[in-house]
């Protein structure tokens, strides 16, 4: 009789012990790590597999206990699999909650700025532990995805992605998020805006098209304008230097910096000029035949956005200033000076030119 309650208290205090152990391992972070880790989760992984995948990933360094954890919470079965960011530091509920994406895990506010292209928005949504940056890139050019939702397609595969249809704004997205949802939701802002912006401006819209723009080219001359321009009262003005050379058989070539500096974004392996690329245009990035985006070699529009541009840039092209303008300089303050003519033109880059050769003088005693 006394051998068998002193076997009875022995097993009672194992799972007294084991369940200490694991109301401890439950509630104790896993490694910290570098942040969040990015993992194509298999399907149909059994405990110990997924706990061995966890450990490997650096995101437990108890791989039995994990194990222990997800047999008996059965987490497994709602697991998602596909591409993950899982989150590193958090205890193994955070875990099963970003493989599982429950709709309770916790969230963050992102804000992708106006002038953004995908790959700044994909760096920085990785940042906030939402999506990896390369998921997210893949996933913003999923070309058959993206014409479901309504965009047009390219003439050129680089191009042929969900770029200048990534709204920028705030938005509330979960830990690890599904990349194909973040992307879906972003470009549904971006129709919804757009839709808005031509239901504003019919009138602008109609003459657009009567130059040949569809929706894409919309935005992707709203998408230059936001890049040029520095200033909200100036958008207007640049879009019509834009829309007056596509207007005019003189200009063949709209010639924008940042259009060529994008092709070193979207293409570099495929352009020389982009060997050393700085993130600045130069003359070789702009007149490399290569550079497909490069407005200095081809004529009209690039072949498609080369940034997410905001509602006053979509606006400023269906609805642009009325001038005769052909030409823009900066002149500093984030101003522009705005000629009808070559002779015009080269005065104002030569004042600028004279403007930063100029030394510092101090102010006046």
């Amino acid at each position: 009789m006394a051998v068998g309650l002193v076997a009875l208290g022995l097993v009672a205090g194992a799972a007294i012990t084991l369940g200490l152990v694991y109301r401890w391992f439950v509630a104790r972070p896993g490694p910290a790590g570098e942040g969040p880790v990015a993992v194509a989760w298999p399907e149909g992984l059994e405990p110990r597999e997924a706990a061995e995948l966890l450990a490997d990933l650096g995101l437990t360094d108890e791989p039995a206990a994990m194990a222990l954890y997800l047999r008996a919470t059965k987490a497994l079965d709602c697991a998602v699999p596909g591409p993950h960011y899982l989150p590193a530091g958090t205890t193994p509920a955070d875990l099963v909650a970003a493989l599982c994406r429950k709709p309770d895990r916790p969230t963050v506010k992102v804000t992708i700025v106006e002038g953004f292209h995908r790959y700044q928005i994909a760096h920085r949504l990785a940042a906030k532990g939402i999506v990896s940056e390369q998921a997210f890139l893949r996933s913003s050019a999923d070309a058959t995805r993206l014409y479901k939702l309504g965009i047009e397609p390219s003439t050129h595969p680089q191009a042929d992605t969900a770029e200048g249809f990534l709204f920028p704004a705030t938005y509330e997205l979960a830990i690890d998020s599904d990349p194909e949802a973040v992307v879906t939701r972003l470009v549904q802002e971006g129709m919804r805006r757009l839709d808005r912006a031509i239901e504003k401006h019919p009138e602008g819209f109609a003459a657009l098209g009567e130059i040949g723009f569809d929706r894409r080219d919309v935005m992707t001359l709203a998408s230059m304008v936001e890049k040029e321009a520095a200033l909200a009262e100036e958008r207007p003005m640049i879009a019509s230097v834009f829309l007056n050379r596509l207007r005019s058989d003189a200009f063949p070539h709209l010639q924008s910096d940042p259009t060529a500096v994008y092709g070193c974004y979207a293409m570099p392996e495929q352009i020389p000029a982009c060997e050393g690329f700085t993130g600045r245009a130069t003359g070789g990035i702009n007149r490399d035949r290569a550079n497909v985006f490069s407005t200095y070699v081809t004529p009209g529009l690039p072949p498609g956005p080369i940034a997410n541009p905001g509602d006053a840039a979509i606006e400023a092209v269906l609805a642009p200033a009325e001038t005769s303008y052909f030409y823009f300089v900066a002149k500093g303050g984030g101003r522009h000076d705005f000629t009808e003519d070559y002779a015009a033109h080269n005065a104002a880059v030569d004042r600028l030119r004279k403007q930063r050769a100029a030394p510092d003088v101090p102010p006046p005693p």
